[in-house]
């Protein structure tokens, strides 16, 4: 007993001048890999017009039907996005939501796309619902395309702020 006492003492002791393998979380953060699924981003064109035509076929191919798309039609006056109609309501329950991609391969108009934001903690089970406003990209942050969120996973000093 005393010599596996010893070994655990002898490799603390070598362990201790060896770098440290941790980063101080919330002030540091590592890349993430360019394969690395996180929140839910819906993207506009150029135009500000919404990518998202009301296909549905995100919610069809989800796994957990986690998606739910309630579509309408698109004014000749005040058009939401490029087709004819447009998503009215778009919700992700975050919580059923396995983070497969399945939806961001399915859209034909590359119009979700898994963003490389992780930190989804909340303290209400009602707040991992998300509706369209809250995970549509503003017109002020710009207009992004699936490979520029390619981009930024593999290199976060890309990052636009």
């Amino acid at each position: 007993m005393l010599v596996e006492i010893a070994i655990g003492f002898y490799t603390t002791f070598m362990k201790m001048f060896q770098p440290r393998v941790t980063v101080l979380f919330p002030e540091q953060t590592r890349p993430q890999p360019a394969h690395f699924r996180g929140r839910h981003r819906l993207q506009r064109y150029e135009n500000g017009l919404e990518r998202c035509v009301g296909c549905a076929l995100c919610a069809a191919v989800c796994p957990s039907e986690a998606i739910y798309i309630e579509a309408a039609e698109n004014t000749k006056d005040h058009p939401v996005s490029a087709g004819e109609r447009y998503a009215k309501t778009y919700q992700i329950h975050l919580l059923r939501c396995i983070y497969c991609g399945f939806c961001e391969e399915a859209c034909p108009e590359d119009a979700i796309v898994m963003g490389p934001e992780f930190r989804l903690a909340n303290d209400r089970r009602d707040k991992f619902v998300m509706n369209k406003e809250d995970f549509i990209d503003p017109p002020e942050k710009g207009f992004g395309s699936p490979d520029e969120y390619k981009l930024t996973r593999s290199h976060p000093e890309a990052v636009k702020e």
